[in-house]
C-alpha cells in the first residue's frame, strides 16, 4: 500500500505542481508589488498590536483569533516531526527549499486570506469563506466544479493530514518519552490515548467555531513561545556549531551528496521534498487558513492578509527553522534516507537537556497535533457545509473523532505520504483560483496601500 502511495505521490508532487506552487507564488509576488516584503513591517506592527486581543461582533472573530485558529492548523506535528523526516529523506538543504517556498507562501498566504475576506458570505449568523466560496462569489458559476472538488479533497485532507497525521506523531512522541523512562510502548496504550483525545476533540468540535478560536487564541501562543525558548537555549549551549549548521542547509540545497555521503545524491529529490514539506508546515498554496481568516472581523479585506504573512513566517522561518538548527548542531546522528518521525527531534534536544526534555516535547507534540485537528475540523466542517448543508457540522464532528481513534495505531509512513498526496491535489484547485482571481488582489492591495498613504 505504501508503495502505491509513494508512486502516486511522486506524480503529484513532481515537476509540474511544483512549477505551479513557486510560479504561482512568484507571480503573486509580482502583481502584488512583492506584498510579501513592501507590508511584512506593517504585517509585524499589526501582529504585536493584535495580541492584546479585543471583542468581535456575533458570528466572527477577532483578527488575532482568526490568525490563532490558522496557526492551530498550521502549526503542528510538520514543525517537529516534519522538519526531521524532511531533513532524514531530503538532507539538511532541504530547509533552505523550505525557506525558498516560505517567501512565496508569505504572498500565496496574503492573497488566500485577502481574498477569503473580499468574498466570504453570511450564512446561519457566522462568517463563511475560503477557496470555494472564493470560486463560486468571485469567479461565476462555470467554475463551480472546482469549487466542488476543493470541497471533497478539503473533506480527506480532515482525516488525513489534519488528523490521522497529528495523532500519529502524538503517539511517537508520547512512546518516545515512555521509553527514555524505561517504558515500552503498547497496543493498549495507544488506542487508550486515541479514546482520550477522541472524546476531547469531539467536545470541542461541537462547540464550533467561537469555541476553536478561543482555544487556540489561548494555546498555540503559550506553547510556541515554550518551544522556542527550549529552542534557543540549544543554540546558546551549541552556538560554535550554527555557522557549520547554516552552512550544511545553503551547502546542501545545491549539493545534498557532499553533504549526506552520497545517500540522498539529487538535488531534485532535495527540492521537491523541501518543498513538499513546506507546504505541509506552513499550507500555503492550500487555501485552508482563509477558511479561518473568512471569519475575521477587519475593516479592509488587506488587512487580514497582513496576518497571513506573518502566519507563514512563524510558522517555517522562526519554528521550524529553530526545529532544523536544534538537529544540526545537537550532535545526534541524522538517518538518512529513512523518514523518521519525532524521534529524532527528541533526540536532538536529549542530547543537550537530558531524557527528561522527552516528557516536554511530547507535551508540546501532543497541545500542538491537539490545536491542529482543532483547526483542520473547522476546514473540513466547513468544506462538508459548502457540499451538503449546514446540518452537516455534528456528524462531521463525530466523524473527525473517529479517525483520531484510527490515526493512534496507523502505520507513521504511509500516514505521512498519503497526507502530502492529498495536499498536492488540494492545491491544485486553490492555485487556480488566485491566479484567475489575481487582478482582483491586485485593486485590493492598491486601495489598501493607498488608504495607508492618506
Amino acid at each position: 500500500m505504501t508503495k502505491v502511495l509513494e508512486s502516486v505521490n511522486s506524480i503529484v508532487w513532481g515537476a509540474p505542481a511544483l512549477i505551479l506552487i513557486l510560479g504561482v507564488g512568484a507571480y503573486l509576488s509580482i502583481r502584488t508589488g512583492f506584498a510579501q516584503l513592501t507590508l511584512f513591517p506593517r504585517a509585524f506592527r499589526e501582529f504585536f498590536a493584535k495580541l492584546r486581543g479585543g471583542k468581535a461582533e456575533d458570528g466572527a472573530l477577532t483578527p488575532f483569533q482568526a490568525l490563532c485558529t490558522a496557526l492551530a492548523a498550521t502549526v503542528g506535528t510538520g514543525n517537529l516531526a516534519g522538519v526531521a523526516g524532511a531533513m532524514a529523506i531530503g538532507g539538511p538543504g532541504a530547509i533552505f527549499w523550505m525557506w525558498i517556498c516560505a517567501v512565496l507562501g508569505m504572498v500565496t498566504k496574503f492573497a488566500e486570506a485577502t481574498l477569503a475576506v473580499r468574498f466570504r458570505v453570511k450564512e446561519g449568523g457566522e462568517w463563511m469563506g475560503g477557496p470555494m466560496y472564493m470560486i463560486r462569489q468571485g469567479m461565476g458559476k462555470k467554475w463551480l466544479p472546482l469549487a466542488g472538488i476543493y470541497s471533497f479533497f478539503g473533506i480527506a485532507a480532515a482525516f488525513g493530514v489534519g488528523n490521522a497525521t497529528q495523532i500519529n506523531a502524538v503517539v511517537t512522541g508520547v512512546n518516545s518519552a515512555v521509553t527514555a523512562f524505561g517504558g515500552r510502548e503498547t497496543a493498549m496504550g495507544n488506542v487508550l490515548m486515541g479514546a482520550a483525545l477522541a472524546t476531547i476533540i469531539c467536545a470541542m468540535l461541537l462547540g464550533g467555531a467561537k469555541r476553536i478560536g478561543t482555544v487556540a487564541e489561548r494555546l498555540i501562543p503559550f506553547v510556541s513561545a515554550a518551544y522556542l525558548l527550549l529552542g534557543l537555549g540549544v543554540l546558546i549551549a551549541r552556538a560554535q556549531l550554527l555557522p557549520d549548521a547554516f552552512k550544511a542547509i545553503v551547502w546542501g540545497a545545491f549539493s545534498p551528496k557532499a553533504v549526506t555521503g552520497g545517500i540522498v545524491g539529487s538535488m531534485l529529490v532535495t527540492l521537491r521534498i523541501g518543498v513538499s514539506r513546506g507546504v505541509f508546515t506552513n499550507e500555503a498554496g492550500m487555501g485552508t487558513a482563509s477558511i479561518a481568516h473568512a471569519a475575521a472581523q477587519v475593516k479592509h479585506p488587506a488587512e487580514q492578509g497582513l496576518m497571513g504573512i506573518m502566519e507563514v513566517f512563524l510558522d517555517t522561518i522562526v519554528i521550524c527553522t529553530m526545529t532544523a538548527l536544534v538537529i544540526l548542531v545537537s550532535g545526534v546522528a541524522i538517518p538518512y534516507g529513512v523518514d523518521v518521525g519525532v524521534a529524532l527531534t527528541t533526540d536532538a534536544f536529549s542530547a543537550v537537556y537530558g531524557d527528561w526534555v522527552a516528557v516536554f516535547i511530547a507535551a508540546a507534540l501532543c497541545c500542538f497535533a491537539f490545536a491542529t485537528v482543532l483547526g483542520w475540523g473547522l476546514y473540513g466542517a466547513r468544506c462538508a457545509q459548502f457540499l451538503f448543508g449546514s446540518g452537516v457540522w455534528k456528524k462531521f464532528a463525530i466523524l473527525q473523532s473517529v479517525f483520531v481513534l484510527l490515526g493512534a495505531v496507523l502505520n507513521t509512513g504511509t500516514v505521512w505520504v498519503l497526507s502530502e498526496t492529498v495536499n498536492g491535489l488540494m492545491a491544485i484547485p486553490n492555485l487556480i483560483a488566485l491566479a484567475v482571481l489575481s487582478p482582483e488582489l491586485s485593486r485590493l492591495v492598491k486601495e489598501y496601500k493607498n488608504r495607508l498613504a492618506s
